[in-house]
């Protein structure tokens, strides 16, 4: 009877290794999917945080020429450009003391635009009369603008960004066409790389009893 020898099998060696290899790198890949989509989200949510607090700075302005009871006829007074900074207003302290309706108005301002500049990121704002309306006697609304940098994704195509800014820009309005227009004129257009808010504010007038009438501002 003879014996059989078994023919040792040869021995693979770093198949376990390059294995693990693989299952690092297609884990890596994964993660930094998740990390993309995650700072993706958080852009867009800042944007949207951002857009929040630029709606409530123009109600807090609305909510000031309210309490103004000449606002509506010093209604030039709260026009302001972008390079009119809070600075710039040398005004009385018109929450001590009483102020003419010119005062009134500089303070308004100065104190609204110095909330702007330290809430938002290079925030910077411009207040104008509305172009449609051209009677002096007539006008009842401020436009607002409020403007901002974002911190956003780079994009190279010059459509590609165009498309993108204008999607996040409410500073424009959308044509049955698909196209975009202005909403102000270029004086008070949103600056290049910023992100923009627009409103007008209806400015009504105040009225209170005056003897045997009603006076109204």
């Amino acid at each position: 009877m003879h014996s059989m020898n078994a023919k040792p099998l040869s021995r693979q060696h770093g198949i376990t290794l390059i294995e693990s290899l693989v299952a690092i790198v297609v884990a890596a890949l994964g993660i930094l999917g998740i990390l993309g989509v995650q700072m993706r989200t958080l852009t867009d949510t800042q944007t949207s945080v951002r857009r929040a607090q630029a709606i409530r700075l123009i109600e807090d302005l609305s909510e000031r020429m309210k309490v103004n009871p000449n606002s509506l006829l010093g209604l030039t007074g709260y026009a302001s450009g972008y390079d009119s900074k809070a600075k710039d207003y040398a005004s009385a302290n018109c929450s001590k003391t009483a102020c003419a309706p010119e005062e009134q108005a500089a303070y308004d301002l100065k104190e609204w635009k110095t909330t702007v500049e330290q809430t938002l990121p290079l925030g910077q704002a411009s207040t104008f009369l509305a172009p449609g309306e051209t009677d002096e006697a007539n006008r009842r609304q401020l436009g607002v603008i409020i403007a901002w940098r974002e911190n956003e994704r780079d994009i190279s195509d010059a459509d590609d960004k165009k498309t993108f800014k204008e999607n996040i820009d409410a500073s424009k309005f959308l044509q049955a066409d698909g196209s975009f227009s202005a909403g102000t004129d270029d004086d008070n257009a949103c600056p290049e790389g910023f992100t923009c808010h627009l409103q007008y504010l209806p400015v009504s007038a105040r009225c209170a009893p005056y003897g045997n009438t009603l006076y109204c501002s």
